[in-house]
């Protein structure tokens, strides 16, 4: 956008008596290639461009959205979103207000340049040999797997980001995710169980991803499942495992820990920082910089840099993560959290890399604590209510322990509790720390995200069974 075109955006908002006012322009590139059935399913590319506008007046927000890049059209937005606001249009004293300056251009890239392969340039076949192997390595291993699904989609998004405070940057941003499902039948059942790790940069990423240890892994898990029993549910102790566990903490625990559910009053965490909320051994982070990571940023998307942000300190709550709005609100500092799906999105606090921070532990030494109880080797999806915490996850592949040891296997197992009764009875935090990729819904639409937790205690949980 020509800054000579925004300037009359943030004269038009100022007219309309505004705080704030910003300009998010955002042109995304995706493609998506998918195999079914032993054949390329789905071939889908497109791309996306819109500007959106936000105007602040203290903390009330008004947004809107177009895809008409027109000055005309955009000062008509901001006209249209203030109508009605007491200032009103050409509001006193604003035509001898300082006139609007720009900060020295910024332009930044998420991913390594350097390596960069871009998916725009590079097109789709490159994906197929990566599908077809995948299902090769599948249906190998038994007669017993009835299905191999397999996906490879990128995103390439390039952003303009203008704020009335002269903020002037230029972000570009490059993500990859693959996905491989394999399902398995006995000829009475069917389970499925699914990989899909994913990161920041283009197609140098595939060779990351060996598609036959991703589809062994699934194939394999998916077939131990199949001949388990199920378990007896109650209230017992349950050894989570590393990577994608964490999928609980970030649900039941991380939006909470949000300013967006803070500044609403829709958080059992409201007014506690400073206070003990877990133990000791538990100490969580939500972290923008981890160079590649999938849910990782160098600017959010209000422009503020990012900054790994620790949540809870040894059992300590910290901070909350915030955007401009919630941070005024609440009363911290920004944390670089503000995200939003598109442009189609007004930016709210959110998680980037949210995990429990790897302790002292080992697994066997949890698995030798417990007397009876539950290992949830890996966990599945689940549902939350991030008022309340409240949370119902499935466990993808579970284990009896018994006399401090890993028995027979287990299916149907699902786990339930509050998020912040849970955290104080996390006694014993492993080394073995993982992360996985994921895609959290929220008001400011769905982000790609990371959760990760190293293999972690819990004293008592409700555990649901058959």
């Amino acid at each position: 956008m020509n800054p000579s075109t925004a300037v009359k955006i943030f004269e038009a908002g100022r007219s309309a008596g505004a705080d704030f006012v910003e300009i998010f322009e955002e042109e995304t590139r995706s493609s998506s290639l998918g195999l079914k059935d032993r054949q390329i399913d789905t071939a889908t590319a497109g791309t996306e461009y819109g500007i959106g506008v936000r105007l602040l007046y203290g903390t009330e927000v008004l947004y809107g959205f177009t895809s008409d890049d027109s000055e005309e059209a955009l000062v008509k937005l901001v006209k249209t979103l203030a109508f009605g606001r007491i200032a009103g249009m050409n509001a006193p004293g604003t035509a001898g207000a300082k006139p609007f300056e720009f900060a020295p251009e910024k332009r930044v890239c998420d991913y390594n340049p350097a390596a960069y392969q871009d998916p725009r340039v590079l097109g789709q076949a490159i994906k197929q040999d990566f599908l077809f192997r995948a299902d090769k390595a599948a249906r190998a291993l038994s007669p017993k797997i009835a299905q191999v699904g397999a996906s490879v989609t990128d995103s390439c998004s390039t952003i303009t980001l203008m704020n009335s405070e002269g903020l002037h940057l230029e972000m570009s941003r490059g993500r990859l995710r693959v996905n491989v499902n394999v399902t398995a039948t006995d000829g009475s059942e069917r389970l499925t169980t699914h990989e899909s790790p994913g990161a920041l940069g283009g197609y140098e990423l595939i060779q990351n991803y060996s598609p036959e240890a991703l589809a062994t892994e699934c194939g394999e898990r998916v077939l131990r499942m199949l001949d388990a029993g199920y378990i007896a549910g109650g209230q017992m102790p349950v050894v989570m495992g590393n990577g994608f566990g964490g999928v609980i903490f970030h649900e039941a625990c991380g939006h909470p820990l949000e300013t967006e559910s803070v500044r609403r009053k829709a958080s059992p965490f409201c007014g506690k920082i400073g206070e003990a909320i877990g133990q000791p051994c538990l100490t969580a982070i939500d972290d923008g910089t981890i160079e590649g990571m999938w849910g990782s940023l160098k600017y959010d998307d209000e422009g503020t840099p990012a900054q790994r942000t620790v949540l809870i300190e040894n059992g300590i709550l910290k901070t909350y993560m915030s955007d401009r709005v919630g941070a005024a609100e609440v009363g911290i500092a920004l944390t670089g959290s503000a995200r939003r799906e598109n442009y189609k999105y007004a930016p709210v606090s959110r998680m980037r890399n949210t995990f429990i921070a790897p302790g002292k532990d080992t697994l066997e030494s949890m698995i030798a604590s417990v007397d009876n109880g539950l290992y949830a080797a890996r966990m599945a999806g689940g549902s939350v209510n991030p008022a309340t915490g409240e949370f119902n996850f499935a466990v993808g592949e579970g284990y009896v322990i018994r006399d401090g040891k890993i028995c027979e296997l287990v299916r149907g197992a699902t786990l339930i509790g509050k998020g912040h009764e849970i955290m104080p009875r996390i006694s014993m935090v492993g080394s073995d720390w993982d992360v996985a990729a994921g895609v959290c819904g929220a008001s400011s639409g769905h982000v790609p995200v990371t959760v990760g937790q190293p293999s972690i205690k819990v004293d008592q949980i409700l555990v649901g069974g058959r």
